[in-house]
């Protein structure tokens, strides 16, 4: 749940033209975090918000590839005095697309419980569809060939780590004879 700092930042309520008899979305695509980022709006507690009785660090973002779709993974390490719980969160995004896309969107979460000073790799495995789109047109998923950028925090507002990665399949059969090749 985002919170707005003002009642005028939410969607319900910039939107306007609302009653007690009817009820509009207009929002689209673009609810919750994904309004804020939508519109620069910074919220007084962004989606995934909290706190913790000791600090982490997230580091070593690694993205590949994989014939499922692409895998990501990161360290989380403990730094504080203290054992802890951190949600590590994943978001995607599609910079350019022929369609309107939020800035990032949530695809995966983890919670990690460390105790102090210990670290432990996290996965994820993305599969194809958590790149993909709903197509008025063609009535389908649809995975728009790009870079996509991969995004790692603790919060919608939180990013520490940043990877891109292209999903054009000219590209990867490029680099697949590239890397062949040497």
């Amino acid at each position: 749940m985002t919170f707005p700092k003002a009642l005028e930042d939410s969607p319900g309520h910039a939107l306007g033209d609302y009653s007690a008899k009817v009820c509009r979305y207009e929002e689209g695509i673009f609810a919750g975090y994904r309004w804020f980022d939508a519109r620069s709006i910074e919220p007084l507690f962004p989606f995934g918000h909290g706190l913790s009785y000791t600090e982490f660090e997230l580091s070593g973002l690694s993205v590949e590839r994989t014939d499922a779709g692409v895998r990501a993974s990161l360290t989380v390490t403990n730094t504080g005095n203290r054992a802890g719980s951190e949600v590590v969160q994943l978001y995607v995004g599609q910079p350019v697309c022929s369609v309107a896309r939020p800035l990032r969107e949530l695809k995966e979460f983890a919670k990690v419980a460390l105790e102090p000073g210990a670290s432990r790799r996290v996965q994820f495995d993305l599969p194809r569809a958590a790149f993909a789109f709903w197509s008025d047109a063609k009535n389908d998923w649809v995975v728009e060939p790009g870079e996509f950028l991969i995004e790692v925090g603790v919060s919608s507002r939180r990013i520490i780590l940043k990877r891109t990665i292209d999903l054009d399949e000219r590209s990867a059969l490029r680099a697949a004879y590239f890397n062949s090749a040497l």
